[in-house]
């Protein structure tokens, strides 16, 4: 069975709680099961790993290759914007990623129109709430 890696970054783990009016009201567990289900229905499996820790995110792309992943799944959130170091680690490996954002970010603040994750991802779904993750994740599934 082929494994996909699913990383949230920071503040992820707040959904259903904050910016309602930006992220909706679903929350890392409505997420999670709805990707769960889909990967499920399509013979994939998930590890699924929620990190406000830029050092655990970056260990885990590193070894996401070693550990079998064919691919990953990756909401940097507020990481999108500032975080050479995630950026270098998805570069550094064979594993390729999909970024996702539950909003559109290139509507939002000026600072977030700029993410240093899209050069080195296979591509980039933003804007669409938990639907963001699922495209992703379909996207992901049809390359594999």
């Amino acid at each position: 069975m082929k494994k996909i890696l699913v990383i949230h970054g920071p503040n992820m783990n707040l959904l259903g709680e904050r910016e309602k009016d930006v992220y909706g009201k679903d929350t890392l567990a409505t997420i999670n099961a709805a990707l769960q289900k889909e990967a499920d229905g399509n013979g994939f499996d998930l590890k699924i790993l929620q990190s406000n820790h830029e050092g655990e995110i970056v260990d885990a792309i590193g070894k996401a290759g070693p550990n079998g992943f064919c691919a990953i799944l990756i909401n940097p959130a507020a990481y999108t914007h500032t975080s050479v170091a995630i950026r270098d680690a998805i570069a550094a490996v064979t594993v390729p990623a999909v970024e996702v954002h539950m909003s559109n970010i290139y509507s939002r603040e000026e600072f977030r129109h700029k993410s240093l994750m899209a050069p080195v991802c296979l591509g980039q779904i933003s804007g669409f709430g938990l639907d963001s993750y699922v495209l992703g994740l379909k996207a992901i599934m049809a390359q594999n």
